[in-house]
């Protein structure tokens, strides 16, 4: 049991491609001779159908291309490299010191972005992001030259934050297209971009996104270091990389957001937060996250402030109406009669007179089987997956209430509570909420109100006491900052706006400066 307990503490240590392969060979720098060279990289390739050994000779020199068909543009190959190398073989014999992989990048090879490289490791895993490796017979260095063909979808407006009004693009599955995205709306050199690479066999790029002068120094310092502590062997999504990062991994609160918007990223950046990219995802992680960035859109912004500010007091009332409705039922029926008014309380025991259950069984099995029909809604194909659980819905609501298993008010408030959750904006925040309803139920079913007033202290204790990188997850209500409310219970006008979250940009607070209300009389001609 020691043994494995010490074995369980080990450091892990997944090997790739590009660790094993160097060793294996008895190499890890290359060699100036290129047969052996090419020895190594078939050993490190072999039995990789899709690797390309294309010789060739310039100036009177042999050089050996090496390339990932499926990552490159053949074009850009046949183009920039193995053209330019051809149409120079015929020239005459030139001293080998002039002839190394430098002078290919100065006068021979035409590609825009190239760099040197004489680790064979370093050399592996740029082929296997989509570099050309061109090798000579003069010196022990390689010319990696940018031949990237994979291809990917367009883009299009993200479909789980579609907007009336504001930009229509979202993020895709390439990393540089979206950092693309970024710098195209943050025209400045004060956006840095840190990148490294997780996963010891995908070699997923993780790039750290911040603005110089915003951001506070010990917030980058933060997340520098809790990336930099993952070891895992692939990364697929930015879910891996929030797993790793959030500060309290068992709350069903959300610490990290997540976005397929740029102007979303944008935005959060102007305020002093961190956007973390990763490589073949379109969604983007925001660090710190708050309480209220659940609860706000970004359309919010793009409307006018009066019409903004109502519909978030709409979603703070549906919240509520999510979380507490049902339970709130299930204990008045139950427990507390004397609450309901004479009418509606003999309407609803006429209603549950035929049900065989208790209230909280009705809900419960209400919830879970709505729950159910949104699952199958978003697994089922497109064209189908809507219909199904709208129809579903009702049509198991009507069969369940004509044959008496459960009440027509069950099924109502079941209804409201689900709409209600359609309204929070972000999808991960409403996530969590959904899963409060169920501890809720059973003590509502159980203790009556007591239960409810219960489950409700414990969630704001857990909400006041939650942080996500340091930064508390009820600010600026909790501690309380009046400078920041204009952007939390309303939506005040941007013109009045004139500061940065204290929480996260008080290295740099201004945001804009004051005296810019409009007024008709400031323009009047004289």
């Amino acid at each position: 049991m020691k043994r494995f307990k010490k074995w369980m503490r080990a450091k892990p240590k997944f090997p790739s491609i590009a660790e094993v392969s160097p060793e294996d060979v008895g190499r890890e720098e290359l060699s100036s001779a290129l047969e052996q060279n090419e020895t190594i990289f078939r050993d490190i390739f072999k039995n990789c159908s899709d690797i390309v050994f294309r010789k060739a000779r310039y100036a009177g020199q042999d050089s050996l291309v090496v390339y990932l068909a499926c990552l490159v543009d053949e074009q850009v190959i046949d183009d920039h490299i193995l053209k330019p190398l051809f149409e120079s073989g015929n020239e005459q014999e030139t001293e080998p010191a002039a002839l190394g992989a430098a002078a290919l990048s100065e006068s021979i090879i035409s590609a825009g972005a190239t760099k040197l490289s004489s680790q064979v490791k370093e050399i592996v895993r740029q082929v296997l992001d989509g570099y050309a490796a061109v090798l000579t017979d003069s010196d022990g260095q390689a010319l990696l030259v940018k031949a990237n063909g994979v291809k990917h979808r367009s883009l299009e407006e993200p479909s789980s934050e579609q907007v009336i009004r504001g930009p229509r693009d979202g993020f895709i599955e390439n990393i540089a297209t979206n950092l693309g995205l970024i710098r195209g709306r943050l025209k400045s050199a004060r956006l840095k971009t840190e990148s490294v690479v997780i996963g010891d066999l995908t070699q997923t790029q993780v790039v750290i996104t911040y603005v110089a002068g915003i951001a506070e120094d010990s917030l980058i310092e933060e997340v520098r270091d809790r990336v930099s502590r993952i070891q895992i062997d692939g990364v697929l999504d930015s879910g891996y990389i929030e797993e790793f990062i959030e500060d309290l991994p068992y709350s069903p609160f959300p610490q990290v957001h997540s976005t397929e918007r740029p102007d979303v990223v944008v935005a959060e950046l102007l305020e002093g937060k961190i956007a973390i990219l990763v490589d073949n995802t379109p969604f983007v992680l925001i660090v710190p996250m708050t309480f209220w960035t659940g609860l706000q859109a970004s359309e919010d912004y793009y409307t006018r402030w009066p019409i903004a500010t109502f519909v978030r007091w709409i979603r703070f009332l549906f919240i509520f109406i999510a979380i507490f409705a049902p339970s709130l039922y299930v204990a008045i029926t139950t427990f507390h009669q004397e609450m309901i008014p004479t009418n509606l309380v003999l309407s609803i025991a006429s209603s549950r007179e035929a049900a065989p259950f208790p209230a909280m069984f009705e809900a419960l099995s209400m919830e879970v089987v709505f729950e159910a029909l949104r699952e199958a809604g978003i697994r089922l194909p497109k064209q189908i997956g809507q219909a199904i659980s709208i129809v579903g819905a009702l049509v198991i609501g009507q069969a369940a209430v004509e044959a008496g298993i459960i009440s027509a008010p069950v099924v109502i408030i079941v209804s409201i509570t689900g709409i209600a959750t359609f309204a929070i904006p972000r999808y991960n925040f409403a996530s969590g909420i959904r899963l409060l309803r169920f501890p809720l139920l059973f003590l509502a079913g159980t203790l009556g109100l007591y239960g409810i007033v219960l489950g409700f202290l414990c969630i704001v204790l857990h909400v006041a006491s939650l942080r996500s990188f340091g930064v508390p997850y009820l600010t600026p209500l909790g501690p309380i900052t009046t400078t920041n409310l204009k952007d939390i219970l309303i939506r005040s006008p941007i013109w009045s706006r004139r500061f940065r979250p204290q929480a996260t940009g008080g290295s740099n607070p201004v945001r804009e400066p004051a005296g810019q209300k409009p007024s008709p009389y400031r323009n009047k001609r004289k």
